[in-house]
């Protein structure tokens, strides 16, 4: 279990991630959701697990109350089984739904691959910006 002292390291995974995946992203984007992620979406998650190796954390899952709501890799760890480890977790506690940007086809495919299929989607994040959201159900 992951706790408020490790949101800096779990910041720097955010951040390696996206700059890894997310190439949708505008200059500039990531600099606007990163106090956001610190300040918003880390403190009101339910749970929040992580993998270490060597001391250093590799991935992390944070999970609300209803869903997923983040899973990053650190690209080093990219394609070494963590995603799906964290996501094995997840679903094995009763977690079902995830969202995705429909912009990153590769995290897409990751979940489709473990049963999810798109159930709804928004043209917009929950920012307003313009990523559409799939969302994703087992």
């Amino acid at each position: 279990m992951l706790t408020a002292a490790d949101y800096p390291e779990i910041l720097n995974v955010w951040e390696a991630s996206v700059r890894a995946t997310h190439h949708f992203l505008k200059p500039g984007e990531i600099e606007f959701y990163k106090p956001l992620i610190l300040k918003y979406a880390l403190p009101e998650l339910a749970h929040l697990f992580g993998i270490r190796q060597d001391n250093k954390l590799c991935g992390f899952i944070g999970l609300s109350e209803q869903k997923i709501e983040m899973l990053f890799i650190a690209p080093e760890y990219f394609c070494r089984g963590l995603g799906s480890l964290l996501l094995n977790h997840a679903v094995m506690l009763g977690y079902k739904l995830v969202d995705v940007n429909e912009e990153n086809p590769g995290a897409l495919k990751f979940y489709q691959r473990r049963d999810f299929h798109v159930v709804s989607r928004d043209e917009f994040d929950d920012n307003g910006k313009p990523h559409p959201i799939l969302h994703l159900s087992l």
